[in-house]
């Protein structure tokens, strides 16, 4: 396992340098981009606590996040694994080839950070494995709404929900930020909170609200907020290196003062052009090129 050290000053950087191409792709359509070529290095198993490990890409680049997606926690129990987020359907193998080398016991639940394919796709896959699969009641109606559904998961919850397995315990929370139905998962023991996409690490994908699926960034600060309220050491973003709770306090930051940008420019009546170039030149904030209207219109 990398130093926690080596990893939390890795995100130093991001918070300083964290930069996106403001021509690239949302996450949730990553599954539908072609490529040729051999696939990016595959992700690697990082021992959080001795219990828990998060499914990390190896690669730090926009090629190895849309073709394996993002993070994955798996929990260890003596009568099986709790599993958070089930990344693409082409990363199956290699996302159960790295639970079997941790244990022999079988995936009993995966619970879905959101509906995103980066983090939902392959959970059908195990769910035909025999796991059950659970996600936020709301965000069953986000995947319900896709074009032709194939499969939705069987188990939701709405506001708070535990999971009890071989003596452990998980505790998930429905925020609302990235999605309108953001989970979250708490492991009190591991003081070791999972986060899905309210969090982001990596370089190459900074905090991202999704408007489609009911995201905004009002009612993301709110739930950071609460979050940062709860008792733990470690956060696992949806993509990129852990964090520290100091850390995730000076990613929210960062976002107040961006959000606050945009609504000052706005009444001075800036392009969209000029709010994202300020963006870039002030914070190194580059969000996706579409999302800059509807942050034009939600922060006004």
């Amino acid at each position: 396992m990398t130093q926690p050290g080596a990893r939390f000053r890795t995100i130093a950087a991001f918070l300083l340098a964290g930069v996106l191409m403001a021509s690239a792709l949302p996450v949730y359509l990553a599954a539908q981009v072609s490529r040729t070529g051999p696939p990016p290095a595959a992700p690697k198993l990082e021992k959080i606590k001795d219990d828990l490990y998060v499914i990390e890409n190896s690669d730090v680049s926009r090629d190895a996040l849309t073709y394996w997606g993002g993070n994955a926690t798996v929990y260890l129990t003596n009568e099986g694994v709790i599993l958070v987020d089930a990344k693409y359907a082409r990363s199956h193998d290699d996302l159960v080839a790295k639970i079997k080398s941790l244990t022999d016991k079988p995936v009993k639940y995966v619970v879905l950070s959101h509906n995103h394919a980066d983090h939902a796709e392959g959970a059908q896959q195990l769910a035909a494995m025999g796991a059950t699969v659970m996600i936020s009641a709301a965000d069953r109606e986000n995947l319900a709404l896709a074009a032709n559904p194939a499969w939705l998961p069987e188990l939701t919850y709405i506001g708070q929900a535990r999971l009890f397995l071989g003596g452990k315990e998980a505790q998930i929370y429905q925020f609302r930020g990235h999605t309108r139905g953001d989970t979250a998962v708490y492991f009190p023991a591991d003081r070791v909170i999972a986060l899905g996409d309210l969090l982001t690490t990596t370089p190459v994908l900074p905090p991202i609200v999704n408007y489609t699926d009911g995201g905004n960034w009002v009612d993301w600060d709110r739930s950071v907020d609460e979050v940062l309220k709860m008792d733990f050491d470690i956060a696992i973003p949806g993509h990129g290196p852990v964090v520290t709770k100091a850390q995730v306090a000076e990613i929210r930051s960062k976002m107040g003062a961006v959000q606050q940008y945009v609504r000052t420019m706005n009444r001075e009546g800036k392009s969209a052009e000029e709010i994202a170039a300020t963006l870039t030149k002030e914070f190194n904030f580059t969000p996706f090129r579409n999302q800059i209207p509807a942050m034009m219109q939600e922060l006004r």
